[in-house]
């Protein structure tokens, strides 16, 4: 039986967790196939996927320390008489939101590199002086130079919200990558990670060369793990744990590849804690996603099911992110399936699993609440209700809970589609305990507005205006069109469940149930 390692939470050092016998996932053979096929690459994925890591096994590589490589993939096809400079830039910690940190920080550590190789250089500028390590590292190795770049997007992500220092920083950033371009003839490898795909005409007008692989079917695991990987590298950590739950909580991520992944954080932090819990997502409070959305009124129905292009995912910029870009590129929805229309591909995103829907909503319901202590005590309370089927109870809950959220918050989000905004709310309300949700569940007989099982019961919803409907409308509708008729053969108690809002009163103004 395979003996248990330890576990590396939060170790980027990859001669640490081999020297240490940690567990790793062995990503060697994917990282030979990009050295022989190419040259400038570039990758982003969400925090603490393990692009951190990736760097220093490949800064490992190329300084040809072959002890930390043996008995992986890539040893016995590696040229180890053969070791090349390293220069590794990493941009993940600092206060890049006060002007002029960047490129300060820059400067400290092209010094530290120089100093280290013995490289003496004049030059007053951060491009200039690259530029000259670059072609000086070459000239005295007689190797051309390895070139990692670790949170390249760092600099201006963390100044977002102070626009002007975030566009310096991205201008100054411009002209150092545009180095590595015209660097070319000392270069032998280059990687640059990230969380976002900033545009190329924002950020690498002067890098156009560079591979992208984050949508690269044949890459999509190059960061994260696998089930194969859970199955084979932790067996020793499996054993008392629910493999499905695991999955269900836990995998999702798309790239395109033919496997989903995990991100690494959680596994880990599963296997030290051996229970179930929002790891990843509570290591970054998503303050500015959360603004955003409220900002664009965007509700949390719409956010399982949005539709994507290439182009789109892609449009990260300091004047402008689209939603489907931010939510995209940090993780918050992933790729669920693709389609090509008029010769363009169209990605279908959605919630990667349990986690992020379960926190995002909960999130969004705190955010919606103006406190989050409500949005807490307002979660445990309907669960409770749920689970004795206090109906009158529940729509007593739900009164209390939209009369409590703030006048301004209705005014400043005075959608046009009511009925879809209180949807957006109720579904919130119970994504944020996790429970198992469709939202319109099509049928034969028509388009159900949201369907939720819980405690083994079935709870069938139908949304309603009282300004723009007859009264009791909404339960006739569910009983008439037989919406229950593909859930009775369950054997599962099935409950419906007409819930009616009004304009005037910003509430709830009914709560009718009937069983199925």
């Amino acid at each position: 039986m395979q003996a248990k390692r330890k576990l590396p939470i939060g170790i980027q050092t990859f001669r640490k967790i081999r020297e240490d016998h940690c567990y790793y996932v062995d990503k060697t053979a994917y990282i030979r196939r990009l050295v022989n096929e190419g040259t400038h690459y570039f990758l982003s994925r969400p925090r603490r996927f393990g692009k951190s890591l990736l760097i220093d096994t490949l800064k490992e590589l190329f300084e040809g320390n072959e002890p930390l490589f043996e008995g992986l993939a890539i040893h016995a096809g590696w040229d180890w008489s053969v070791r090349h400079p390293v220069v590794s830039l990493s941009f993940g910690s600092g206060n890049f939101k006060e002007p002029g940190y960047l490129q300060a920080n820059l400067m400290e550590q092209l010094d530290a590199i120089e100093r280290r190789a013995q490289v003496t250089s004049e030059y007053a500028t951060a491009p200039g002086r690259f530029a000259h390590l670059l072609e000086a590292l070459h000239e005295q190795t007689g190797q051309r130079v390895a070139v990692l770049i670790d949170e390249y997007d760092k600099p201006i992500l963390d100044a977002l919200d102070a626009p002007e220092v975030a566009r310096a920083n991205r201008d100054f950033l411009r002209g150092v990558y545009a180095v590595i371009k015209d660097s070319d003839a000392h270069v032998k490898f280059t990687l640059l990670t990230g969380v976002s795909k900033f545009s190329k005409v924002s950020l690498f007008s002067g890098l156009n060369n560079l591979r992208d692989l984050t949508l690269s079917p044949r890459y999509s695991a190059l960061c994260g793990y696998t089930d194969a990987d859970l199955d084979a590298v932790f067996a020793p950590e499996l054993p008392g744990l629910d493999r499905q739950e695991i999955r269900h909580w836990y995998n999702g991520y798309n790239w395109l590849g033919e496997e989903k992944v995990y991100n690494p954080f959680d596994i880990l932090l599963l296997f030290a804690e051996r229970r179930f819990g929002a790891y990843w997502f509570e290591t970054g409070t998503p303050t500015f996603l959360i603004e955003t959305l409220v900002a664009r009124r965007v509700g949390s129905l719409a956010l399982d099911g949005m539709l994507g292009s290439d182009a789109l995912l892609s449009a990260f910029d300091v004047d402008h992110i689209a939603t489907e870009a931010l939510l995209f590129q940090t993780g918050y929805l992933t790729i669920q399936s693709t389609e090509d229309l008029g010769g363009e591909r169209y990605y279908l995103l959605g919630y990667p699993n349990r986690e992020v829907r379960q926190s995002l909503n909960r999130s969004l319901l705190n955010r919606l609440a103006d406190n989050p202590s409500h949005g807490t005590a307002f979660g445990a309370r309907l669960y409770k209700l749920l689970r004795v089927n206090d109906f009158a109870g529940l729509e007593t809950l739900f009164k209390a809970f939209f009369a409590g959220i703030p006048y301004q918050w209705h005014t400043k989000n005075d959608l046009a589609d009511y009925e879809g905004y209180y949807a957006s709310v109720f579904y919130s309300c119970f994504a944020a305990l996790g429970l198992d949700i469709t939202v319109e569940d099509s049928s034969s007989h028509g388009r159900l507005d949201m369907a939720v099982v819980c405690n083994d019961e079935v709870y069938l919803f139908e949304f309603k205006v009282v300004e723009s409907a007859p009264e009791g409308a909404g339960l006739a509708q569910l009983q008439a069109r037989g919406y229950a008729d593909k859930y009775r053969g369950s054997g599962r108690p099935v409950h419906l469940i007409a819930v009616e809002f009004s304009k005037a009163t910003r509430n709830v103004a009914a709560l009718e149930v009937a069983p199925a």
